[in-house]
């Protein structure tokens, strides 16, 4: 009987270990770090984060708006490894302070379960070193200018001479007449994103072709609506650039968000749903829509 009682305790503990085995496996696991945490005043700080993601959760990473007493320098792409139980999301962002003092980077969440370590970071001024010898202010000295030789004004006179004749052949010249062709009719940005919209949704393409299409026509044209600059720009340096352009904040989050899906489609091999696919193209096309009206209604203002 005793017997009986041990066999069957000691297979419940393997059972309820190997089952907390499983469900710290099954979860995501969010990792970040620096590779220093003392700088002075504006230098630069190299953050990683790390997403460990089982094959059982969906993929997500972390979305960024700000720091506190830290400024953006530049976001790098987001890398992706396959390991035999999930995927590896991991991503360098240069960071920097202005504000002298001992800050946290906050614990950064990733989704509802998981977050990172809080990281601390001492920022200060340049230090002073008093046993450094003085060195004072010295008077402005003058300079004597050098010698001008007589031969060198011969020189002068020949080259005044020379582009003297230069500029009477122009002159005398008869130009020719410009052969004036007609400039093409500007292309309005905006109906041509919309027809590139249409076209996107005409063709059938794969995942990655569709998110590419839908973030190359929203890029073109805010570079050509609001000068933009986005084309060359990773995600987080564009969503950082179109908090400036006054959108509503609804429309604004709304947008970052399916920029940041599309990347994740794109270089992370997430497979979107058809509600994801409808509603990437209709909050592009809205964000399109918002900047157009706010471009338009100044130049439209209502009588009275």
């Amino acid at each position: 009987m005793t017997r009986n009682i041990f066999h069957k305790t000691t297979l419940c503990g393997i059972a309820l270990f190997f089952s907390g085995l499983l469900a710290a496996q099954s979860k995501t696991v969010a990792k970040a770090s620096v590779d220093r945490s003392q700088i002075l005043i504006g230098e630069r700080i190299q953050l990683t984060l790390k997403a460990d993601i089982p094959e059982t959760q969906p993929i997500r990473f972390f979305q960024l708006d700000s720091i506190p007493h830290f400024e953006f320098i530049s976001f790098g792409k987001i890398d992706t490894s396959n390991t035999g139980g999930g995927t590896i999301l991991s991503q360098v962002i240069h960071i920097t302070s202005f504000d002298s003092g001992h800050w946290v980077i906050p614990a950064l969440p990733l989704g509802e379960t998981a977050a990172t370590d809080s990281i601390p970071i001492d920022v200060g001024f340049s230090p002073f070193d008093p046993q450094q010898p003085y060195h004072d202010v010295k008077d402005i000295l003058e300079v004597n200018p050098p010698e001008e030789k007589k031969g060198n004004r011969l020189w002068w006179y020949v080259g005044g001479g020379v582009l003297l004749i230069l500029l009477l052949v122009l002159l005398l010249r008869k130009p020719k007449k410009p052969v004036v062709k007609p400039a093409p009719p500007p292309i309005d940005p905006y109906k041509q994103a919309l027809e590139q919209l249409e076209k996107l949704q005409r063709e059938k393409l794969t995942p990655k072709a569709y998110y590419s299409g839908l973030t190359d026509v929203f890029r073109v044209y805010v570079e050509k609506r609001k000068g933009v600059h986005s084309l060359q720009q990773t995600t987080g340096d564009l969503v950082m650039q179109l908090r400036s352009i006054g959108m509503e904040d609804g429309i604004f989050k709304q947008l970052a968000d399916t920029l940041r899906l599309s990347d994740l489609v794109k270089f992370a091999k997430y497979e979107p749903s058809p509600e994801d696919d409808t509603s990437a193209f209709e909050t592009i096309k809205g964000a399109i829509d918002h900047i157009e009206q706010s471009i338009q209604e100044p130049a439209n203002p209502n009588p009275g």
